[in-house]
């Protein structure tokens, strides 16, 4: 990820995001470029973006790519999740229809460049948002899908399934995740 070298007012980032063709990760001021995807990394989120849309629930699930942005008042961040899901209704950011406020579950598809951003500051911050139960980071490298559930305001459970036959259970939108699904497709070096 590259940086910018010096502040940029959350005003102007909100004004370059809505015109630029890439996008950038907004950081208390600071505005980072953020990196292309492998093939990978997209067939994960196209199959897991299928498999999310197939359930029936009550409230419905809301599912946004990483297309659309997290706004996460309490650390001045604007991130973009691989995978946000809500569910019910969505609650945005103000007047912006580009902020979202309240994911439940949040998927990362894990490259070099970002898996220790995405398990740890990302983690961090994502954590400040009460409707947030879920975080799933998925390898793209290797079978290893790494499961945080939250069980109380500041205790999380963690699962980690090192193969593709691993069923991941998530009960605050009572679904079911499977692994041989995630990774249909995608081409893993042994």
């Amino acid at each position: 990820m590259i940086r910018t070298a010096q502040s940029v007012s959350l005003d102007d980032y909100r004004q370059m995001e809505q015109v630029c063709e890439s996008r950038h990760e907004y950081h208390d001021g600071e505005v980072w470029d953020m990196a292309g995807a492998s093939l990978n990394h997209n067939t994960i989120v196209v199959n897991l973006i299928a498999r999310l849309k197939s359930y029936q629930t009550n409230p419905p699930l809301r599912l946004f790519s990483s297309d659309m942005r997290l706004w996460i008042p309490q650390y001045r961040r604007g991130l973009y999740p691989d995978i946000m899901v809500v569910l019910g209704d969505v609650l945005l950011n103000g007047d912006r229809d580009d902020e979202i406020l309240n994911p439940s579950l949040i998927i990362e598809v894990l490259s070099p460049s970002t898996a220790t951003f995405d398990r740890g500051d990302k983690f961090l911050f994502y954590r400040s948002i009460p409707q947030f139960q879920d975080y799933l980071l998925i390898s793209q490298s290797d079978y290893r899908l790494e499961h945080y559930r939250r069980t109380s305001t500041s205790q999380w459970l963690f699962d980690d399934y090192l193969n593709r036959n691993c069923e991941i259970l998530l009960p605050s939108l009572g679904i079911t995740l499977n692994g041989e699904e995630i990774y249909a497709d995608v081409q893993i070096s042994t």
